[in-house]
């Protein structure tokens, strides 16, 4: 049995990471600091689901800032290869503390670098942003220069990124980047507009729109995006590859199929559109196919779907999240 070590297991991503991945008879070692960014409620959801396989599930509270705690977790465990989703995510909260999107997704990542440098751990993947497209033509390719980052979140992603190539290349370390276009789905993150828009129309309040709702997105499902992430698992040498939908769809679609499958109408509070975020994201996925075998799987209409019915399922204690 393979053991692997997912940081920010607790996270949207990395809790279907890494159901997805015991499925599959491997062993997962997830690290979390738990931090409060976004109701810490969901986060204890989704480790609570994974704490039921407590045999092929080892949990560490801890922050990949902290290089002590690291260094233990990877001296108590064989590691066969190291996927780093902790993040600190959000374009807007970022221009708010910018220090800690450096400290956690720049240095953090480079701590994990290290040790799989030290306890020579070949196979490492980083998840990374299509935030760092900002500005690019379209459907975006990984062959684009992505050196102009509009927030310090895209920045100090495109500085793990960086970081990732310098390990290849110094000391041979097989890194995959996958860079993630708009996760949505059930147990998402409350800051992100599908979350929000879902509850806000359950509770009969306005939805808060920055923009007139033209802006596109490459919504992605987080089944397809964890299929994605765990494919790259495979030896690769070093490669940036887009995971998205290729498909894009307007916000004004998401919230129509928001209100056919809640049954309800939606009342809509305009804002200006904010700085930092970008109009359209569109994922070539050329890459994707070619190297993983991968595309996606679920249409937004059936994400969507799927994304309402937890939601109501869920709602005695959903109801109580924050956003």
């Amino acid at each position: 049995m393979k053991t692997i070590l997912v940081t920010g297991v607790a996270g949207f991503i990395g809790s279907k990471v890494t159901e997805m991945l015991i499925d599959q008879g491997y062993h997962v070692v997830g690290i979390d600091n738990l931090n409060d960014y976004y109701d810490v409620r969901i986060k204890n959801w989704r480790l609570a689901q994974l704490e039921t396989k407590k045999d092929s599930f080892t949990f560490y509270p801890i922050d990949i800032e902290n290089l002590e705690d690291l260094d233990r977790v990877f001296q108590n465990h064989k590691i066969d290869a190291v996927m780093n989703l902790a993040a600190r995510a959000g374009v807007r909260y970022s221009m708010e503390n910018p220090h800690i999107y450096m400290t956690t997704n720049a240095n953090g990542h480079l701590n994990i670098l290290e040790f799989c440098r030290k306890y020579e751990i070949q196979k490492v993947i980083l998840a990374s942003t299509s935030s760092l497209y900002a500005g690019q033509k379209m459907p975006f390719t990984e062959e684009l220069p992505v050196n102009t980052p509009i927030s310090p979140y895209a920045a100090s992603k495109k500085a793990a990124e960086a970081m990732s190539y310098s390990y290849h290349y110094l000391y041979g370390l097989d890194i995959s980047i996958v860079r993630y276009f708009t996760v949505y789905g059930p147990a998402g993150r409350p800051d992100m507009s599908v979350f929000r828009f879902i509850k806000w129309t359950l509770e009969g309040k306005s939805l808060e729109i920055f923009g007139d709702g033209s802006q596109s997105r490459d919504f992605t499902y987080v089944d397809d995006i964890a299929r994605g992430t765990i494919k790259a698992l495979n030896p690769l040498g070093f490669e940036v590859i887009n995971l998205g939908n290729n498909n894009p769809d307007k916000l004004s679609k998401m919230i129509e199929y928001i209100e056919n499958y809640s049954a309800q109408k939606s009342q809509y509070e305009h804002k200006p559109f904010h700085k930092a975020d970008i109009t359209a994201t569109w994922a070539d996925i050329s890459k994707a196919k070619a190297l993983l075998d991968w595309e996606p799987q679920v249409s937004l209409e059936e994400g969507i779907e799927r994304t309402v019915k937890w939601t109501k399922e869920n709602w005695d204690w959903l109801k109580k999240v924050k956003l």
